[in-house]
């Protein structure tokens, strides 16, 4: 029987403590030839009290991919948690929480208001490994509960970004 030696960050967070909607910063890993790694987790609902639709999810996962890459540099990837509750962000060299949580509220805000089908990326059966798990609607109608809610730089805290 295999056992895994390995502590993950994530899964020694105290998920009953954490106040979302919010942007953490999870690590910052350096490479060998000093290229710095940020990994943020970017919970959009509750864990353990709400998950997000898998079609809405997915849908918010295609737009953000290009949101938050007009919105900051460095981005390399954005990519949903399996508990559907939010996303892991990795992004080049560091950032701060609060420039993070601004572009998130930002691409969620013009997801609530400006998307419109054809402005999905991603959603044909050439370009998308599900292409038929997609729901902007429901992707909209959790980008404004989240945004109801207020993003904060802070997962302990309600310190809502502006």
């Amino acid at each position: 029987m295999a056992k895994i030696e390995t502590q993950v960050e994530s899964f020694e967070l105290d998920h009953t403590k954490v106040k979302a909607p919010y942007v953490r910063k999870i690590t910052v890993e350096q490479g060998p030839l000093g290229d710095k790694i940020t990994n943020f987790d970017l919970r959009l609902t509750q864990p353990n009290e709400t998950a997000i639709p898998t079609a809405g999810l997915h849908t918010i996962e295609h737009l953000l991919a290009g949101l938050l890459r007009d919105r900051m540099d460095g981005v390399i990837d954005c990519s949903p948690f399996g508990c559907r509750t939010g996303f892991h962000l990795i992004m080049w060299g560091e950032h701060s929480t609060t420039e993070v949580a601004k572009a998130l509220k930002s691409s969620l805000a013009a997801i609530a208001n400006d998307i419109t089908w054809d402005d999905v990326p991603g959603t044909t059966i050439e370009s998308c490994g599900n292409y038929r798990d997609h729901s902007l609607f429901s992707a909209q109608e959790w980008s404004k509960e989240i945004l109801s809610h207020g993003i904060s730089d802070d997962p302990f805290e309600r310190h809502v970004v502006e």
